[in-house]
């Protein structure tokens, strides 16, 4: 079995420059991250506030940590004082809250909408419709600690490689629609381990990859 090192290389040598690779390590001891964080890794992804707060306690303070999973409003106060992006935002309410913990510990935090592509009911997102409207709203202008930098998606979990193209070629255009009114748009977020590459394709700039790096995940504790 390679070491996460070595899987960590492997993956590097497959991804652009440009893109920015997030190490996804929801379960993961802290002695797997600091493999990573030695390997030369900076970019985790947790989808626990809890669990991402007691690891940011333990680890080096130049990792940045990003928040991949879905988000309770009363959970952000927790992460507000360290987080550096927040992927899974999909309403108004949840935003108002980021700017307000944001404000309070005298921070901006990065933020993605999180676009619905998925055929599954159990993604969360928001439509393109609600996602432009959200992005044109008057109270949105008045968050001045959080800063939206682009979208998130995940495509259906499937082994259809056509279902999934097609998946990520519909938020690819809606990002491009996007940039055009917001310049502070950088990031499309897209692609997990299965299917980073197609999502590379398709204009990803940022994927999130855990077992691929660290192996499976052991749910059970």
């Amino acid at each position: 079995m390679n070491s996460i090192e070595e899987n960590l290389k492997e993956i590097q040598n497959t991804i652009p420059e440009k893109v920015t690779l997030v190490a996804v390590s929801k379960t993961k001891p802290v002695s797997d991250l600091m493999e990573a964080y030695q390997a030369g890794q900076r970019v985790f992804g947790e989808n626990k506030i809890q669990e991402m707060t007691q690891k940011w306690e333990e680890l080096p303070k130049d990792i940045i940590w990003h928040m991949i999973g879905h988000v309770q409003t009363n959970k952000v106060k927790y992460m507000a004082p360290y987080v550096d992006t927040i992927h899974a935002v999909d309403s108004l309410k949840l935003l108002k809250e980021i700017n307000k913990q944001a404000a309070k510990n005298d921070r901006i935090i990065n933020c993605f909408l999180q676009i619905k592509i998925a055929k599954e009911d159990s993604k969360f997102g928001l439509s393109e419709t609600d996602a432009i409207a959200l992005l044109n709203s008057e109270e949105i202008k008045s968050l001045a600690n959080v800063k939206i930098k682009g979208l998130m998606g995940m495509a259906t979990f499937t082994d259809n490689t056509e279902q999934i193209i097609k998946e990520f070629k519909k938020i690819q255009s809606l990002y491009n629609q996007l940039t055009v009114d917001n310049p502070e748009f950088k990031i499309l977020s897209i692609g997990m381990s299965g299917d980073y590459k197609l999502a590379i394709d398709c204009g990803s700039t940022m994927v999130r990859i855990g077992s691929s790096i660290f192996g499976a995940r052991n749910y059970s504790h």
